[in-house]
């Protein structure tokens, strides 16, 4: 897309190159050391049952707890983003998952290491919004979709580290000195970050937006109103981002695509894969070890695959998302249900390879909310939708941990909570799809109107990835 004409008050979009990618490559860097913390417990779920000597529930309560700060706080952390920048957000962010990591080597009781992971969490939550925010304001917007998946394959990255890493670490060393000794990968990309990021290039940022007075309402070109007489200050701020955001079905239909694909995959990668696989399956903990890093290598090697379809063919969002729902499904299903006590080797090997699409497929739920929202709600709006896969993962650990402990230990019972928010999360989207589609293909019609030879307008809802339905740039 073109550049505006000057004086038009819209930014134009932003040229990318190596300056950008170093930026963004900082913030990726604090992702990628959060999800090695958010991970960390994956691979230590046994290790933490017996430290702490706690129950399935219990132990459940982790993850459950960390993951209920992480859904929580992303509006919140949204509209930080969208009002404070990313830098300051990531600093702090940093900072908190730190401490959290830290805390939870030193805890010498179950409820000083619930404190921890509630913090660690926490700070996690001020991340991953954060680098699709760099991505948005540093590259132009066609790369959107890619520089998402992108982002998701390092977070992925992380969770290798954990698996790989982090597990003989824990079992050589002990507890607290893994994990304490983990913590300093926190301060070590807190210090480019604090020196070298920052929230866009020169001449790229946001148009300001100047409180009503009277009766107008925003900076032309700033896409938002400014409120509404009484409603200024920042609880007019937070009601009208919210509001104006939720109010996009594309919005709503990315949380619920994000809902829908990236649970099963968390769930079995942040604590109930490990106890899974060894206890019901028979497996070593190095054999299941292999299999979860299985998971994270097929996330990776698809992330770029979904990013380049995604960015080159907006019409295969739907399926795509839809089709890794359906092959979850068909897979989880194949090992629940198969003869015997256990699943051959060969049929959990196609199941990891399987979830490791789960990923790729919940990053397609930005790229419904990222062109439905303008550039100053992208923040809050990536918010809602990031919300979708955490509070789905949240419920599905705390569910089977509770089914785990009230049928003595029955995987086949417990996993079956995955069939039913799949089937929830399905009909969600296929009855937003319309509605937020339609809504797409006006505003790509106001944004590339046929006209005679001049300046290209632009929109003033969101730059758009790529043109709906038509490839190349």
């Amino acid at each position: 897309m073109s550049a505006s004409p000057a004086g038009a008050g819209i930014p134009a979009d932003p040229p990318g190159g190596a300056r950008a990618v170093a930026v963004w490559g900082i913030g990726v860097a604090v992702y990628f050391v959060a999800v090695i913390f958010r991970t960390s417990l994956g691979v230590a779920g046994l290790d933490a049952a017996d430290r702490f000597h706690v129950n399935a529930s219990a132990l459940a309560t982790f993850s459950l707890l960390q993951l209920l700060v992480y859904a929580g706080m992303q509006i919140p952390v949204g509209l930080m983003v969208d009002r404070l920048g990313t830098k300051k957000v990531l600093t702090l962010g940093a900072v908190l998952f730190t401490v959290g990591q830290l805390g939870f080597a030193l805890s010498p009781s179950y409820g000083m290491a619930l404190a921890a992971r509630a913090l660690l969490g926490c700070g996690d939550a001020m991340t991953f919004i954060s680098v699709l925010r760099l991505g948005t304001r540093w590259f132009p917007a066609r790369r959107g979709p890619l520089m998402a998946q992108l982002a998701g394959l390092v977070g992925m990255a992380g969770n290798l580290v954990s698996t790989l890493v982090l597990a003989p670490v824990l079992h050589g060393v002990g507890w607290t000195a893994a994990f304490a000794g983990s913590a300093v990968a926190g301060l070590v990309v807190l210090v480019p970050l604090v020196l070298f990021l920052r929230d866009h290039p020169e001449g790229y940022g946001p148009a300001p937006v100047r409180r009503a007075s009277g009766a107008t309402g925003a900076t032309a070109g700033s896409g938002a109103t400014a409120g509404s007489g009484g409603s200024g200050g920042s609880g007019g701020f937070v009601r009208r981002q919210i509001r104006e955001s939720w109010a996009e079905p594309g919005t709503r239909l990315g949380l619920w695509v994000h809902f829908t694909t990236q649970f099963p995959a968390m769930v079995f990668l942040l604590l109930w894969g490990m106890p899974f696989l060894v206890e019901a399956q028979g497996l070593s903990r190095t054999t299941a070890g292999g299999l979860l890093t299985l998971v994270v290598a097929s996330n990776m090697a698809l992330g770029l695959a979904y990013g380049q379809i995604v960015g080159r063919r907006q019409s295969a969002r739907i399926p795509l998302a839809l089709g890794t729902v359906a092959l979850t499904a068909l897979l989880w299903a194949a090992v629940l249900v198969y003869p015997g006590d256990r699943a051959p080797m060969w049929l959990l090997v196609a199941l990891c390879l399987v979830l490791g699409t789960c990923g790729p497929a919940s990053m397609i739920g930005f790229d419904f909310a990222r062109p439905a929202n303008p550039a100053e709600r992208q923040g809050t709006a990536s918010g809602i939708t990031n919300m979708g896969g955490f509070i789905a993962s949240m419920t599905t650990l705390l569910t089977v941990g509770i089914l785990l402990d009230a049928t003595g230990d029955n995987y086949r019972i417990a996993f079956s909570t995955v069939f039913v928010l799949e089937a929830v999360g399905v009909i969600s989207i296929l009855r937003l799809r319309p509605l937020a589609l339609a809504r797409e293909a006006d505003r790509i019609r106001v944004t590339i109107p046929a006209q005679e030879p001049g300046p290209e307008p632009v929109s003033r809802a969101c730059p758009l990835p790529e043109t709906a339905g038509r490839e190349g740039p």
